[in-house]
């Protein structure tokens, strides 16, 4: 049969595009490749990030699409194209009312992390944006899930497209397993190219700036098929060398709320020995500020922090750091000076940092980098210990959990999928991390991606569910 809508990808992006899509009345089809939905959304926390909500107005907080605007364009330097992302921030909000009417639960409580239901500060907005929803990302894929089979939507999983259909300047469908399946419009929504080695040294090689401590959590579909269908039908890329890189240590491997956490009482020196930023600082400015500076960072922190992380995570425990130690691979000094010597930094700057370090933050003030307020917005009781009991360590930090990219086809605000001319190409929309333009150079903050994916594919279907009716008219 002719379908109205084929939307690729189960991931966020596709069950938004796919339940928006049925929802006016289009038939659709869903191609998954992997044997379950959900993609890198059912991986996340499922925070998402939005202005002008009655989560928000219930907690009196005052936010419009507008403010969240400016906000968004500022930080990445204006550099994306000022009419998608006001249609992005003027729709994240109605998006999430509407994921709330489709039995989303987002409590109106003060949230101090991802994991924590409620609203909590996304990254480093004066106003707080993060909608934290209750069963986390697994939960909205489920919600959507749900919707998807409420509104007729057939899913079909393991099934891998192989290319689309592409006649008289208009895409007509896709062929997956040599059957060809037409549709009136379809949507992109395949996700990134993280789990793809080649793409990423051509779309985002600084990526292998981490060399071997690089490490991936993006979902196993992330294989960028979005990037070889623009290659088919002659569609614009944009995004090189854009993606989101968490700051771990050296030695993390898994998500940090699998591998743990480093030491409260830490100070983040680089390369002159000096400290530089709020270690608590959003990963929506940390792995910048880091990358930024000369020389390899450390975490420099001392034995009673060691002793005291908590026990039951995968890295930072105080066993594997002893082990890291002793291994040579993490270094440790007696005093300060000689742990200077050992990561070659100026053992006076060091000194000098530790001392100030010392003299604030223990006694509840960070003059130089405010990380007191940051860990108030966490939630974080009683003071820091100050750093003084031998021996001292250094741990080598960097951004180098890969969590999503954001090269991919250029859109317009309709979600629609742009040529190398800025024209449209008729029939083929795309979202989420396949479609481009959002996600910037600068992560906005916690759930910018998981909003991306379910704003832009909501705009996507209803958009391709006018454009099939539309084809079938004429």
């Amino acid at each position: 049969m002719n379908w109205d809508v084929i939307v690729i990808g189960g991931g966020g992006a596709g069950l938004a595009a796919a339940a928006s899509a049925a929802e006016s009345g289009a038939s659709v089809l869903l191609l998954e490749s992997e044997l379950e939905l959900g993609g890198s959304t059912q991986l996340s926390a499922g925070m998402f990030t939005a202005a002008g909500t009655s989560v928000q107005a219930a907690l009196g907080v005052d936010d419009s699409p507008e403010r969240f605007f400016q906000h968004y364009m500022d930080l990445n330097q204006w550099m994306l194209k000022p009419g998608l992302v006001r249609a992005f921030c003027e729709q994240a909000g109605p998006t999430l009312e509407w994921l709330l009417g489709l039995g989303v639960e987002i409590p109106a409580v003060v949230s101090h992390n991802a994991h924590m239901p409620g609203l909590c500060q996304a990254g480093v907005e004066d106003v707080w944006r993060g909608h934290v929803p209750k069963d986390q990302g697994l939960g909205l894929v489920q919600v959507l899930a749900r919707a998807c089979r409420t509104g007729g939507v057939e899913i079909v999983l393991g099934t891998r497209v192989d290319r689309l259909l592409h006649e008289d300047g208009r895409v007509v469908g896709a062929v997956a397993d040599d059957v060809e399946v037409r549709a009136g419009a379809v949507v992109v929504a395949s996700g990134g190219f993280a789990r793809d080695p080649e793409l990423l040294d051509r779309y985002y090689p600084s990526a292998g700036r981490a060399g071997d401590a690089l490490f991936v959590v993006a979902a196993p579909g992330s294989r960028g098929d979005h990037l070889r269908f623009g290659e088919q039908v002659g569609a614009a890329v944009t995004g090189h060398e854009w993606g989101l890189m968490l700051p771990t240590a050296y030695f993390q491997r898994l998500h940090h709320w699998q591998s743990g956490f480093p030491p409260r009482s830490r100070v983040y020196v680089n390369g002159h020995g000096r400290r530089f930023m709020d270690e608590d600082a959003s990963y929506a400015v940390s792995g910048g500020i880091i990358e930024a500076q000369d020389g390899p960072v450390w975490a420099i922190f001392d034995e009673r922090a060691r002793r005291g992380l908590p026990p039951g995570y995968a890295h930072w425990t105080p066993e594997h750091v002893l082990a890291e130690a002793e291994a040579d691979r993490t270094a440790r000094a007696a005093t300060l000076p000689e742990l200077a010597e050992t990561i070659g930094v100026p053992a006076d700057a060091l000194v000098a940092t530790v001392e100030r370090w010392n003299a604030q933050l223990p006694h509840g003030r960070d003059d130089d980098f405010l990380r007191h307020r940051t860990l108030a917005a966490k939630g974080a009781d009683g003071p820091l210990d100050p750093i003084g009991e031998p021996p001292f360590y250094a741990v080598r930090t960097l951004p180098a959990e890969l969590v999503c990219t954001h090269a991919g086809l250029e859109i317009n605000a309709s979600a629609q999928v742009l040529d190398a001319r800025g024209d449209v190409v008729p029939g083929l929309y795309a979202a989420g991390e396949a479609g481009a333009g959002v996600l910037g150079p600068r992560y906005v903050g916690g759930g910018n991606a998981v909003a991306n994916a379910l704003t832009m594919g909501r705009i996507a279907g209803l958009d391709a569910a006018r454009t099939a009716g539309a084809s079938a008219a004429a």
